[in-house]
C-alpha cells in the first residue's frame, strides 16, 4: 500500500486518508475519511480551493480494510455455533465477535497472540480469559488499522488464529444453595438473593431453600440430599481451615475437597470438590453481596464444564485484588507500622 500525499488529477479511484471539507454547487459538504475518490469528488475538492490530497493506495497484493477484517473473522469463528459467537457487519477497518450464548470465554493465547505479532496492522482485542460473557455481550474486536493490508500477512495472521476463541456455555441448570445457621437464627435472605442473580446470568436456577445446623453432620446431610446439579454451600461461621465444618461436612457425606483458600481478596476463605458428579463449592461470606469476588471466577468456571485444581487457583493472584466493597465486615486496612 502506498500512503501520502498526491496532486488531485492523480487520486482517482485511491482512498481519501483524512476527512476533507469540500464544495458542490457552491454547497459546503465533506468528504468522509475511507472514501474511494471519484471524478466527482475530486472537481469538489478543487471547488474547495484543494490540489492535493492524502490518499492511500491499494497495490495489487493488498486486501482492502474492511474485506481483510471479516476475512480474519471467518478464519477466526469457523464454526459459529459450536464457538457460541456472532460475527458482525464490517466498517472502518473493524469487525466484531458477539456471544450468542452466556458462558465464559476460552481463548488459545498463544495462537491469539502470534495473530497479533504478524502485522501491526493486523489486531485483534479480546476480553480477558475466562471473562463471564452475556448473550450479546462482545468478545473481541477485529481492526485493520491501515485502510489496507498484504494478503500475504493476511493468510498468515488468519492461519495463526484459526478458531482460537469460543464461548463454554453453562452445563448445569439448577442449584441447591444449603445455608447453615448457629443458634436457630436463620440466615438473611441477601446471601440467597445475591446467589441467585449470579446464577440467573448463567441461565441457571435456585431449588428451594436449606437451612441447616452449622455442625458436619447436618451439613453432610444437606449436601447428600440436595436437589441441584450443582451446590453451593453458604456457612454461618467463616471456614477458616481445610478441616473446618464446612469441608469437613463434604468429606462425611462422601465427597472430596478438591482446593481450599485462593489468592484473590475479596474471596479467599473459600474451597470447592465433588460428591459424586456434583461439583460442590463453598462460598466465602462476601458472595452475600452482588459484588465481584473470587467465588465468581470458581463459579462461572464449574458451571460452564471448566476443569479447575488447585493449581488453577494458586494462579489467579495476579490480579486478584479486587475493588473493596463497602459491606466487608473487615475492610482491607491495617495499623500504620
Amino acid at each position: 500500500m502506498i500512503f501520502g500525499e498526491v496532486p488531485l488529477d492523480e487520486a482517482e479511484g485511491a482512498i481519501l486518508a483524512h476527512s476533507m471539507p469540500a464544495l458542490k454547487d457552491g454547497q459546503p459538504h465533506r468528504i468522509a475519511k475511507g472514501t474511494v475518490l471519484t471524478a466527482d469528488h475530486l472537481r469538489d475538492l478543487a471547488a474547495a480551493g484543494r490540489d492535493h490530497v492524502v490518499v492511500a493506495q491499494l497495490g495489487g497484493d493488498d486486501v482492502e480494510e474492511n474485506a481483510a477484517a471479516l476475512e480474519l473473522a471467518q478464519s477466526l469463528v469457523p464454526d459459529a455455533d459450536r464457538q457460541g459467537l456472532r460475527i458482525s457487519g464490517a466498517g472502518a477497518g473493524r469487525v466484531n465477535l458477539y456471544a450468542t450464548t452466556p458462558g465464559v470465554a476460552v481463548m488459545d493465547v498463544t495462537a491469539i497472540d502470534a495473530l497479533n505479532a504478524v502485522h501491526p496492522m493486523i489486531t485483534l482485542a479480546t476480553v480477558p480469559q475466562y471473562h463471564r460473557c452475556d448473550d450479546g455481550g462482545m468478545v473481541a474486536t477485529i481492526k485493520i488499522i491501515a485502510y489496507g493490508v498484504p494478503r500475504a500477512a493476511l493468510a498468515q495472521a488468519a492461519a495463526a488464529g484459526r478458531a482460537a476463541l469460543r464461548i463454554a456455555p453453562p452445563r448445569y441448570a439448577t442449584a441447591t444453595l444449603i445455608e447453615s445457621q448457629v443458634g436457630g437464627s436463620a440466615p438473611a435472605a441477601k446471601g440467597r438473593d445475591a446467589m441467585a442473580g449470579r446464577l440467573a446470568r448463567l441461565n441457571m436456577t435456585l431449588t428451594d431453600r436449606v437451612i441447616c445446623d452449622h455442625t458436619p453432620q447436618a451439613l453432610a446431610a444437606a449436601i447428600e440430599r440436595a436437589e441441584g446439579a450443582f451446590v453451593l454451600v453458604l456457612t454461618a461461621s467463616a471456614t477458616s481451615d481445610p478441616d473446618d465444618v464446612a469441608p469437613q461436612a463434604l468429606r462425611v457425606a462422601g465427597g472430596q475437597v478438591a482446593a481450599f483458600g485462593m489468592p484473590v481478596d475479596p474471596g479467599n476463605l473459600l474451597f470447592f470438590g465433588r460428591i459424586g458428579v456434583k461439583p460442590v463449592i463453598g462460598l466465602p461470606g462476601c458472595a452475600r453481596s452482588p459484588a465481584l469476588n473470587g467465588a465468581d471466577w470458581v463459579l462461572e468456571r464449574l458451571v460452564c464444564g471448566l476443569d479447575l485444581d488447585q493449581s488453577d487457583i494458586s494462579a489467579m493472584g495476579v490480579g486478584g485484588l479486587l475493588k473493596e466493597i463497602p459491606t466487608r465486615p473487615r475492610p482491607r486496612v491495617t495499623p500504620k507500622s
